[in-house]
């Protein structure tokens, strides 16, 4: 007789559907979850409870709420998972990993570590340390603004990425032209930005980098779970075609290939062994042409709002943490290496597949992903059969369907003027 278990997701957004419906296809289980507030993802639901406390994206109310949680649970014969859906709330568990452990199962690493791996700053002194690759990198701090020096300091030429140190308090940053990430093509272009972001609230670092050339199908996206005893028991490659062009959400992905590729699973698994890591990872990378080499840009300490990919391809993401903290069944398998069979694949996707089909840059990959298309394995995260109402069904399609939109407004801006088709 399977052993039973309550898992707790932190979130209302698509990342926590992703989870929900993992859980559900896996167990056939409807899931809690705790949050701020509703988001179109987990609306209208089925397999997740949604409650809400508002303010809970922060303490004390999120270590209060908890707190009466933690009486509400502390009779539960049953292991009680914690599972968290976005940066904050993974930090926010990991900040009170301590006291909440007396109660819940929280799969996360210390909160000294996780500092360390979501400052994309010291991240790339992480990677320094065990081999891990990663673009030519420059810190810009508010002094280097105020003096410019900055622009005489440059060790790459342009074009360059720019991108927040602090995803936090960029949140409170707000101008004409934000964006979750930049993309500058000249000196003036880079003076300008910058001014901006310090002129308008944002006090804390920036990372500047140089532009890996390539469209999004250069990119690639990793998944691995490492057990409670810090070994590596699932890698799981995404091969992303597309990415959303929308200035505040530009770099997630809406449409993923799987793939295989033995030495980068073997490259990923050497370093979070040997960092001592637990949970979910999630990594985002780009193949370098000029050197023929992936680099590393960050570490997700938690599984991405795009992750359902690998449960499609049969990795279900719920049965890693069951498995490791119910089943204690991991210690003795070995490594999954997802993907190695072609005849498997599913093609993901997070817009409409009219979109993709515009959108995507034409080459061997996008034709690989419109043959799985011909043959119907596709699928998507909130398009469940087992979850489809009528409101939800229509709520859902209402949501694809304003990324026609997006495209129409933002793609050639932010990707079609620049990468050529």
């Amino acid at each position: 007789m399977q052993k039973k278990f309550t898992p707790i997701l932190l979130g209302s957004d698509i990342n926590v559907y992703g989870m929900a419906r993992s859980f559900h296809e896996a167990y056939g289980i409807k899931v809690k979850t705790l949050a701020a507030g509703h988001l179109a993802a987990t609306r209208y639901s089925k397999i997740v409870d949604v409650e809400v406390h508002p303010g809970f994206e922060d303490d004390p109310t999120f270590i209060n709420v908890m707190r009466s949680k933690m009486i509400e649970y502390q009779d539960y014969s049953e292991p009680v998972i914690l599972i968290a859906c976005g940066d904050g709330y993974v930090e926010l568990l990991a900040k009170h990993k301590d006291e909440l452990s007396a109660t819940f199962v929280i799969p996360y690493v210390d909160y000294d570590l996780l500092e360390k791996l979501i400052s994309k700053e010291n991240f790339y002194k992480i990677a320094d340390k065990y081999g891990l690759p990663y673009p030519k990198t420059q810190i810009i701090k508010i002094t280097d603004y105020q003096t410019d020096d900055y622009l005489k300091c440059m060790s790459f030429g342009f074009p360059v990425a720019l991108k927040p140190e602090d995803p936090v308090s960029w949140l409170d940053c707000r101008f004409e032209g934000r964006k979750k990430a930049f993309t500058i093509h000249d000196a003036a272009e880079l003076k300008d930005i910058v001014t901006k972001i310090y002129t308008h609230g944002y006090k804390e670092d920036l990372i500047l980098q140089d532009f890996i050339p390539g469209d999004d199908s250069k990119m690639r996206v990793l998944n691995a779970y490492v057990d409670k005893n810090h070994k590596v028991k699932m890698m799981c490659l995404g091969h992303p075609l597309l990415e959303d062009p929308t200035p505040q959400s530009i770099g997630n992905y809406v449409a993923i290939l799987p793939e295989y590729d033995l030495n980068l699973y073997n490259t990923v698994k050497t370093f979070l062994e040997k960092i001592n890591y637990v949970g979910m990872a999630n990594f985002d990378i780009k193949y370098d042409e000029r050197d023929h080499e992936y680099k590393f840009f960050e570490i997700n300490v938690r599984q991405g709002r795009s992750s359902f990919y690998v449960t499609l391809n049969g990795c279900n993401l719920a049965k890693c943490y069951i498995d490791d903290y119910v089943e204690d069944s991991l210690k003795d398998q070995d490594p999954v290496y997802a993907n190695q069979d072609p005849k498997k694949h599913v093609l993901w996707l997070g817009v409409p597949t009219k979109v993709f089909k515009q959108y995507a840059f034409e080459n061997e990959y996008k034709e690989i992903a419109e043959d799985l298309l011909k043959k119907k394995r596709v699928g998507t995260t909130v398009f469940y059969k087992a979850d489809c109402s009528f409101k939800r069904w229509l709520l859902m399609k209402y949501m694809f369907y304003k990324y026609i939109g997006r495209y129409k407004a933002y793609y050639q801006v932010n990707k079609g003027s620049f990468f050529k088709k």
